[in-house]
């Protein structure tokens, strides 16, 4: 099973082969290349729409086989503002969007308290199909489905990025640190401005962690202001 290091050397590895050949190279059907394949002319939410059609079927991992619905994306494709989770559960495999159940339900009114909705966002997750009986993403797991994650990110060029959750954040900040260590600082990935919280799943289970989750939206709320 691949290791944090080894995961943060195959996020090394993409950064120095360039992100959009590699990306779509990695879905790319047999007898395509990522070269011959021009989505230069498409608006964002063509574009991503294709490539979730074209991912669908993927097989790259184990989880492929309890899949129901791959859940790719959903939100505003021009969206400034993009939040990262860990992967989908019962009601999102059932559904085909990201945060549908009790946890989206919490979600959306976190970030109402920020005046951000489902029309001003794009959601996505760490791996596009759920783990059995919700449990983390395994390494390999989110090795194959990071070039998805990264080729909607290099499409949507957020200008701001929410992780949440440990498995987010530790994924694709390449690091072994806790969640405690990476909350309320901001990071960069891929140059963009990244802030880290606890998964709403994980404030359901724990509900005394509402109060510093608050400290950390007002955070990325203020950096958010300055960006726009």
């Amino acid at each position: 099973m691949p290791s944090i290091k080894e995961l943060k050397q195959y996020l090394e590895t993409l950064q120095n082969l360039g992100i959009k050949e590699l990306y779509a190279e990695a879905g790319a059907t047999p007898g395509s290349t990522a070269r011959e394949e021009d989505y230069s002319n498409l608006d964002n939410e063509s574009h991503l729409a294709l490539l979730e059609a074209k991912y669908a079927n993927c097989t790259k991992c184990t989880l492929a086989a309890g899949r129901i619905k791959f859940v790719y994306g959903d939100g505003n494709p021009e969206a400034k503002v993009m939040i990262i989770g860990e992967a989908p559960g019962e009601q999102e495999n059932l559904m085909g969007k990201p945060f549908v159940g009790k946890a989206g339900e919490l979600l959306d009114r976190m970030i109402a308290a920020i005046h951000l909705d489902r029309e001003t966002v794009y959601i996505a997750n760490i791996v596009k199909c759920r783990p059995p009986g919700n449990r983390d993403p395994q390494p390999e797991e989110r090795i194959a489905c990071l070039p998805y994650l990264v080729e909607q990110i290099s499409i949507v060029k957020p200008k701001i990025i929410l992780m949440m959750g440990l498995v987010a954040a530790q994924t694709l900040l390449a690091t072994n640190q806790s969640l405690g260590n990476l909350r309320q600082k901001v990071h960069f990935f891929e140059g963009i401005p990244s802030y880290v919280s606890y998964h709403p799943a994980a404030l359901l289970r724990n509900p005394n962690w509402k109060l510093p989750a608050w400290e950390d939206l007002k955070l990325f709320y203020q950096h958010y202001l300055n960006l726009i």
